[in-house]
């Protein structure tokens, strides 16, 4: 400021001091008066033209240099400068900042929807948009209660109570398929609000199946533990004969063997669920478990009727399974028990092993028992799933061989495979990978 006043006297001096020097001699004082007011005039002129260029350039966002001189206009352009370029720099790193909370908040595998104090949506993940079905061009700053319609919804959204969460269907949602959703919004800065949105359906099934699964294990030991009960009592207060009391005895014993038969496969699912994977590395001979399995069949099929089944068994392709022995012999005698379970006395059920050209293996078992309607194919392989009850607990089943062959098949990374046609029997077969089938040499196992 120092130098600008010093300027503008200093140009008003030399203005007056020529004034002075070209004046005649009688009217000098008034020449030199006149010329430093014209003098400071032009330097106010001047100073003016150089303002206006600097407003001029800060109207049009300072977007070509200007060229001011030295001098105050020249010192407020280059703070002005300095200080757009502080700005831009704070505003890329807001931006920047800004473009790493949004990737976090895509990224999430929750839907995050932000909501202006209105209720209108301002921003949504790609999560949220799969949740809800909504679509970036055209929902944007749509009302989320326009978009989202669920009667639970509108009344949580209504009420502004959103201390807990509430639980509506997602786009998907059908009879068949359901499809569960958490919603819960929290409020945040001047009445704005962040949803979030949490697919449940998984948790949903598994309460679900754990309720089921306690109901249905408590049935299971319940009906036996009932039998025995009654009979224990009847043995303690009625006089019975040798005979009588020998009957008695042996239905009990039924009975306790079908609780300890629910009880191991209840032990083998927690085994096969808490477990490592089966070594990739541990080769078990394909002949060695059908050896085994035909052993305990024929065992099984003698126990069950005075008239054995017509057991088939045959091995096309010698080879080795990497896995483990236990699991693989349970999944397929389960299969073997099953079919001769459900098929009639003297029927036939063939049981084979193939060796596929591409390296593979498939374990089938084929009966020729009632079949299976295809409306309850699907569920076979749900613990407890029966499609006849009665049969089921006639036959001594519990309702778990086919969940422990889903799991052990999975375990190996093999596919079970169902096929049935109600009144011709059906075929459930056991697809290893390449990977896990290693061919051997040796002499076919005889039928």
């Amino acid at each position: 400021m120092f130098w600008r006043l010093f300027s503008f006297v200093l140009f008003q001096g030399v203005a007056a001091g020529i004034g002075w020097y070209v004046a005649i001699p009688g009217g000098k004082v008034v020449a030199a008066l006149v010329l430093a007011l014209t003098g400071g005039y032009v330097w106010l002129l001047v100073d003016v033209s150089r303002g206006v260029r600097l407003l001029r350039w800060l109207r049009d966002e300072m977007a070509n240099p200007v060229a001011l001189g030295n001098g105050l206009w020249s010192e407020v352009s280059d703070r002005v400068r300095r200080m757009a370029r502080a700005r831009e720099r704070l505003t890329a790193e807001s931006e920047n900042r800004l473009q790493d909370f949004l990737a976090a908040l895509q990224a999430s595998p929750n839907g995050v929807v932000l909501l202006d104090s209105e209720g209108r949506i301002e921003w949504f993940n790609q999560t949220a948009a799969f949740h809800f079905g909504f679509d970036a061009q055209r929902d944007m700053l749509q009302h989320l209660g326009n978009l989202v319609r669920d009667p639970v919804f509108a009344a949580y959204f209504a009420a502004r109570d959103f201390s807990h969460d509430v639980t509506i269907p997602g786009r998907d949602d059908s009879s068949t398929k359901p499809v569960r959703l958490s919603v819960h919004l929290h409020p945040y800065g001047e009445g704005r609000s962040l949803l979030l949105s949490r697919d449940i359906t998984a948790v949903e099934q598994a309460e679900a199946m754990r309720r089921d699964f306690v109901a249905n294990v408590s049935h299971e030991i319940r009906t036996p533990l009932t039998v025995l009960a009654g009979f224990i009592e009847t043995l303690q207060s009625l006089p019975l004969d040798d005979l009588e009391r020998q009957r008695y005895l042996g239905l009990m014993a039924q009975q306790a063997q079908r609780m300890q038969t629910l009880v191991n496969d209840l032990l083998t699912l927690s085994r096969l669920e808490g477990s490592p994977l089966p070594s990739v590395h541990e080769w078990v001979p394909v002949r060695a478990l059908l050896s085994q399995c035909e052993q305990d069949a024929r065992d099984l099929s003698r126990l069950l009727s005075e008239q054995a089944h017509d057991l088939h068994f045959e091995m096309l392709g010698d080879c080795e399974i990497a896995g483990s022995s236990t699991e693989l012999h349970s999944a397929m005698s389960n299969l073997i028990g099953n079919a001769i379970r459900y098929t009639p006395a003297g029927r036939r059920i063939d049981v084979s092993w193939t060796l596929q050209p591409g390296g593979g293996g498939i374990f089938s078992v084929r009966d020729t028992g009632p079949g299976i309607a295809p409306e309850h194919i699907s569920r076979l392989t749900e613990r407890f799933y029966r499609v006849d009850r009665s049969r089921s607990r006639d036959t001594g089943g519990t309702g778990l061989g086919l969940a422990i062959v889903k799991h052990v098949t999975q375990r190996h990374g093999a596919e079970l495979l169902i096929s049935s046609v109600p009144g011709k029997g059906s075929t459930f077969s056991i697809t290893f990978p390449a990977s896990r089938v290693r061919r051997t040499f040796s002499e076919p196992l005889a039928a």
